[in-house]
């Protein structure tokens, strides 16, 4: 079973997992769990993996329109050192710090290899999901497409200092918040902008017709080999953490004014099918 249908037998059996978070009675609340082997690259510092680990969770809160609470973390690992702990704790924390919320502690666990396992909380009295895109809205995302990609190329070259300074994103929360009233549907970019789009029009059942260019890091120009590896290091590579969202065409110059960065329009909401500039667009993208 790959992940994509296990998502779906998930779906299927808990309703409240269809989102970038689960709502309850006010509260948002997401779990994340990150591997050395699969999301820290050699060369990823303690600190880049507590703000990193973190980071992705208050990303799914931020994808809900919520304001971010507080956070807790699971750190595994073969030993425990006291300045790799501390680092990481630091990092936690100050990812924490740029978006209002608390770290506020966790577990501890012996493993064979360092893994993070994290969950944040948020409040919200009006969750934006998934399933509310309508024919006719503006498909827009946040910042720029392929930092993480771009961050793993660094890796791969040694150059350690600027990869995780790139891993280092901050979360979308104040985005999220001020996209909430204006924003019909949103998700985040976690699994790459294809993945994404496809995952958004299957909960509101539409379609999607992308257009050129796209909001690509300059950064990925600095690395990819052609254009080829360009679209597939900002489009598909994943793991950017911006947020995508549809807002109807007479509420996005409110969203683009509220929204503090960069709100750019990358499509329009269709009633079916998902295409980039005329051609379909496959639903590939990161996966654990």
């Amino acid at each position: 079973m790959d992940e994509q249908t296990a998502l779906g037998l998930i779906g299927d059996r808990l309703p409240a997992a269809g989102d970038d978070c689960a709502v309850v009675d006010g509260q948002v609340i997401t779990t994340d769990m990150l591997h050395e082997r699969t999301d820290f690259p050699e060369g990823t510092t303690r600190y880049t993996a507590g703000w990193r680990a973190v980071g992705a969770s208050l990303s799914d809160v931020a994808a809900m329109g919520a304001e971010a609470t507080a956070a807790v973390a699971v750190y595994a690992a073969p030993a425990f050192d006291a300045t790799e702990l501390a680092a990481f704790l630091d990092g936690a924390t100050a990812v924490c710090d740029a978006v209002g919320a608390e770290y506020v502690g966790g577990d501890l666990d012996g493993h064979d290899e360092f893994t993070v396992a994290t969950t944040a909380l948020g409040e919200t009295d009006a969750p934006v999901r998934r399933s509310g895109a309508d024919p006719g809205d503006a498909l827009c995302v946040t910042g720029t497409l392929g930092r993480t990609g771009a961050a793993m190329r660094l890796f791969e070259r040694g150059d350690v200092d600027g990869a995780n300074e790139l891993f280092r994103f901050t979360p979308r929360v104040a985005a999220g918040r001020a996209l909430a009233p204006h924003a019909s549907a949103m998700l985040d970019s976690s699994d790459g902008l294809a993945r994404s789009v496809h995952q958004l029009v299957e909960a509101s059942d539409c379609g999607t017709a992308l257009t050129e260019p796209l909001p690509i890091d300059e950064r990925v120009d600095e690395v990819a080999t052609d254009e080829t590896d360009r679209r597939e290091l900002g489009v598909f590579f994943g793991e950017d953490f911006e947020l995508v969202c549809t807002v109807p065409e007479t509420e996005l110059a409110a969203a683009r004014a509220a929204t503090p960065c960069p709100l750019h329009r990358v499509g329009t909401v269709t009633e079916s099918g998902v295409t980039l500039d005329g051609t379909v667009l496959p639903d590939r993208g990161y996966s654990h």
